[in-house]
């Protein structure tokens, strides 16, 4: 079976993640959280103090410390997935906070944070065998991955699966507040002057709203059987 390069692009809190870490443990391949990358960067700046009071970037300040800021993914004996790790620090709980939800689309913004990430991301993928999920990954990291697969759902239940996360790992959490983060990412991300979210033209479109866990995995299954035969 031939090795493949797997993009798996579309909004935020609609499974890609989830979906792709269970592909790339079920198939063996190396999985890649973009989005991991771009909250450890904003993690950074927050704890840098690299935002105004309005939300906006400090871009001078955080363009001379992205030489400092050095992301990698180290694999959980414990789950079997991959931890987020930034300078060495494991950071996978900070970076799920509502706080770096809330500051994570300004950063992803922001043209030399991207560059900075896409050549990270392209090398880790250069041998391919590797599961990679983002906003951009079949229309600028990968253009040429042998399967893209574009994800969706309802806003309103992206923000409730949000909300049923964090209240499962016992962070505040409140809906509302959850479903205005979501609506307000989705605009910033499509609009976005750098990479916006889309649609690559020769991405699979599946709507998760109502499929289970079980469901969203065979289906994920036969595109991968489909892509590699």
């Amino acid at each position: 079976m031939k090795k493949i390069t797997i993009a798996i692009d579309g909004h935020s809190s609609c499974g890609k993640s989830t979906m792709a870490k269970d592909l790339a443990r079920e198939v063996g391949y190396i999985y890649v959280d973009t989005g991991a990358m771009y909250r450890s960067v904003t993690l950074y700046a927050l704890r840098h103090n690299m935002f105004e009071s309005d939300g906006t970037v400090k871009t001078e300040a955080l363009k001379a410390e992205m030489p400092n800021i050095q992301i990698s993914f180290k694999v959980n004996a414990t789950t079997g997935r991959p931890d987020t790790y930034l300078n060495g620090e494991r950071v996978e709980d900070e970076i799920r906070s509502l706080e770096v939800s809330n500051h994570v689309s300004p950063i992803a913004a922001v043209p030399f944070v991207r560059e900075a990430m896409v050549a990270q991301q392209q090398q880790m993928g250069r041998d391919k065998g590797v599961v990679m999920d983002g906003r951009d990954i079949g229309t600028v990291v990968f253009p040429d991955a042998e399967l893209k697969v574009f994800v969706t759902a309802s806003a309103e239940v992206r923000a409730l699966r949000r909300f049923d996360e964090l209240q499962a790992k016992g962070m505040p959490a409140d809906y509302d507040d959850i479903l205005k983060n979501v609506q307000e990412r989705d605009y910033i991300d499509s609009h976005r002057e750098v990479s916006p979210l889309r649609q690559a033209d020769d991405a699979i479109l599946l709507d998760n709203s109502h499929l289970t866990i079980a469901e969203q995995k065979a289906w994920l299954m036969e595109q991968f059987k489909k892509a590699t035969e």
